[in-house]
């Protein structure tokens, strides 16, 4: 049960912690399921036939909707530095059905098991203890020094969410409104799809956004500057080790 199982999904590599080999083929299928509907580089995904015209968005599956809607308000939330829209105007849900994966997945390993971790792609969603004596932690790296770990996240409820958007290992692939101001977020919650997002806004976004998210919703943020510059909520100031700012 304490395995590490792993397989690849949406261009990335999952783990599971503390899954029994039946939980990790569940799981593995709920990732399948969301890769088939929302994947833009597999043709027959129905995201792939609402980009190319072949189904117009409002004649898709209500599921698809939904996500469609979800992402929407995660725009509005955030001022538009979270979209999802390509700049050419394609419906993107990538940035949401990741984390949505990860949430359902985790409904799965809660049948399994009190004791369980799943990462996908910088997105870690956890429940209960490492081998139940311990909470989960994740180490956050320096995005200019990649060997580095700057900080040790401590998982425990109901922070059971951690997630990490930057540019340091895939390069500029966050939809920008401005002159880049980070290059790394990583964002702890309650819930991976508020991480998750909230990390991608953040990057994606200003300094004056980074204020504005964490003043609205309650999350613990650490953020790397492109001009070296580091910001720390007061929740994330108790484990980061680097000298950082507070979040204005």
């Amino acid at each position: 049960m304490n395995d590490v199982l792993t397989f690849e999904t949406m261009g990335t590599v999952v783990s599971l912690r503390g899954a029994t080999a039946a939980a990790a083929s569940e799981v593995r299928a709920v990732f399948a399921g969301y890769d088939h509907r929302y994947s833009l580089y597999d043709p027959s995904s129905v995201l792939s036939r609402v980009a190319d015209g072949t189904i117009r968005l409002p004649d898709t599956p209500e599921q698809v909707r939904d996500v469609y809607a979800l992402a929407l308000d995660w725009r509005e939330r955030t001022g538009g530095a979270f979209t999802p829209h390509r700049p050419d105007g394609v419906v993107d849900l990538s940035g949401v059905v990741k984390a949505l994966a990860i949430r359902d997945a985790g409904a799965v390993l809660d049948e399994a098991g009190a004791d369980w971790m799943i990462s996908a792609g910088g997105d870690v969603l956890v429940r209960g203890m490492h081998r139940g004596v311990e909470p989960w932690s994740v180490g956050v790296v320096d995005p200019a020094h990649r060997d580095t770990v700057v900080g040790v996240v401590r998982l425990d409820a109901p922070r059971r969410a951690v997630a990490t958007s930057g540019t340091a290992e895939r390069g500029e692939h966050i939809w920008r409104s401005t002159t880049p101001t980070f290059v790394q977020a990583t964002v702890v919650a309650d819930d991976v799809v508020t991480a998750d997002v909230l990390a991608t806004a953040i990057v994606a976004g200003d300094e004056e956004d980074l204020g504005r998210f964490t003043s609205d919703v309650d999350v613990d943020v650490l953020a790397f500057g492109a001009d070296g510059r580091v910001w720390a909520t007061p929740g994330a100031s108790s484990w980061v080790t680097t000298g950082a700012a507070p979040v204005p």
